[in-house]
């Protein structure tokens, strides 16, 4: 890996460290994002951990959060509600205001994504020397700086 010091003492990852970053990471995520449970697809999958993250939420928000246009979304939603992963509920205010929310289904098909994830995920790193484990824990941190610094 190639880092560098900058004249005030700063370390400073080079351009090809970043891209090896960034390369393994997405690489690495997309592979994730392939375990998902059965009869449901990545997209799907991605809009119900965004409902679960987010607690009830509008067709609107929930479009922004997945970054699709709201026709998208609402066909999206309606499939989940098909298969009984989420349920539509008035709000409370506004009664034209539509929030979508997670069914027991969707929670319990969503912990067992989680689980498939785990287990695949452990398979991998159980291949890793200790070395590499022990390389692989202590980026940990840092890499969770870097997704709160992305927020």
């Amino acid at each position: 890996m190639s880092v560098t010091t900058r004249a005030t003492g700063e370390l400073v990852l080079s351009a090809e460290t970043l891209t090896r970053i960034r390369l393994a990471l997405t690489r690495l995520g997309r592979r994730v994002r392939q375990h998902a449970g059965p009869g449901i697809t990545p997209s799907q999958q991605s809009v119900l951990f965004s409902i679960e993250r987010r607690g009830p939420v509008t067709l609107g928000a929930l479009a922004s959060l997945e970054g699709v246009q709201p026709p998208s979304i609402t066909r999206c939603v309606g499939l989940l509600e098909g298969k009984g992963l989420v349920t539509r509920e008035p709000g409370e205010e506004d009664r034209r205001l539509t929030r979508v929310r997670l069914s027991d289904e969707g929670h319990a098909l969503l912990a067992e994504v989680r689980q498939q994830r785990n287990v695949w995920l452990a398979s991998l790193a159980a291949q890793l020397t200790p070395a590499e484990q022990a390389q692989l824990a202590d980026a940990l941190p840092a890499l969770e700086r870097l997704v709160e610094l992305s927020s």
